[in-house]
């Protein structure tokens, strides 16, 4: 949820401090670019303040801000845009509603370990092919008040450049520009047709699959085929409630995250290049690392073995510093597998980090 440091001096000082920051000529620049690379449709103002970038986003437009100071500004100079109060962290939005994104130093304030599932939720809200753009703040990797703020109270994310842009990758978006003054970076990115991670501080099970199905990236969900088991093996494992299915937010409520050892989607697992896999397995080393679940656990025998030199199914030594269980593939191609042993894996699994 927002920094409440931070939203509460937003409340008590955004406006004097919004009327001292102008519009910067080449951000105004690109957030014009969202709005001719955006499809027909609404586009975000995310984080809008007193509303400085909304008339280059074209129309309709969201102006969407956590800080009720900053909204009660917008009639008045864009009485045309569409005011939202809403946390970037939980975005209000249906699948696949939005048609384009601008974010001008507001994903700065979401601590970076949950910058991630931030970014989740946009991917969420956004059409495939979006444009997506903005800014955060520079500097040694860390969450803290930056010196000599003139609006006191307010913390900061720092990011380094290639932190950023592989937590933008694994949200589910490909980066087409980032780049840094030592201040700020400023990137320009497209909402990918792919999984997003689902992943947040934590994590009691972080279950990872091989790369997305096609059914998956279009529709969000892991392990979506109808075919699948890894539903039913949740549910009866206890990883998620009776009744749920093919719902990961639900699963992350409820401590299970997920992510894939490669985001590119394929109709098959054969069918990706041995390059990739190399490059993903120190990704997903990085992303467990940062993210700190319980354990981890790896749901593929074949890419068990590529990545802890398991044998066979059960515990393998540990992968980002975390236990690591290897179970069989819950994919319905993966007959040999009954459901009561995908069920009893993944018990042993989230079992393994207690």
């Amino acid at each position: 949820m927002a920094d409440r440091a931070t939203l509460a001096a937003y409340e008590r000082h955004g406006r004097r401090w919004a009327r001292r920051r102008p519009a910067v000529p080449h951000l105004v620049a690109l957030a014009r670019w969202v709005d001719t690379e955006a499809a027909p449709g609404p586009r975000i103002d995310l984080g809008c303040g007193t509303g400085g970038y909304l008339s280059a986003l074209g129309a309709p437009v969201v102006a969407l801000d956590a800080a009720s100071a900053m909204l009660a500004a917008l009639p008045a100079r864009h009485p045309a845009a569409w005011p939202v109060r809403a946390d970037l962290e939980a975005l209000p939005f249906r699948r696949e509603a939005l048609a384009g994104a601008w974010a001008r130093a507001s994903y700065l304030h979401v601590p970076p370990a949950r910058l991630a599932l931030a970014l989740a939720h946009l991917h969420h809200a956004l059409v495939p092919g979006a444009p997506f753009a903005g800014t955060v703040t520079e500097g040694a990797p860390g969450w803290r008040a930056p010196d000599g703020d003139d609006c006191p109270g307010r913390r900061f994310a720092f990011w380094a450049a290639p932190d950023l842009a592989e937590t933008l990758e694994g949200a589910g978006f490909r980066v087409e520009d980032l780049r840094g003054d030592g201040e700020w970076l400023t990137f320009r990115a497209r909402r990918a047709v792919t999984l997003p991670d689902y992943v947040a501080p934590g994590l009691g099970l972080l279950v990872v699959g091989i790369n997305p199905s096609p059914r998956a990236a279009a529709t969000g969900v892991p392990f979506a085929g109808p075919g699948n088991r890894f539903w039913a093996a949740a549910r009866l494992a206890g990883l998620v409630p009776p009744g749920v299915d093919r719902d990961p937010w639900t699963a992350l409520g409820c401590g299970t995250g997920f992510t894939d050892l490669v985001k590119r989607p394929t109709p098959r697992a054969a069918d990706l290049r041995p390059k990739e896999l190399r490059e993903a397995a120190a990704r997903l080393e990085r992303v467990v690392r940062r993210h700190r679940p319980a354990a981890v656990c790896i749901a593929g025998l074949g890419i068990g073995r590529r990545l802890l030199g398991a044998s066979g199914p059960g515990p393998a030594g540990t992968m980002g510093g975390r236990p690591a269980y290897v179970m069989p593939n819950p994919s319905g191609a993966n007959a040999a597998s009954r459901l009561e042993v995908l069920v009893e894996h993944l018990r042993r699994a989230a079992g393994s980090g207690r």
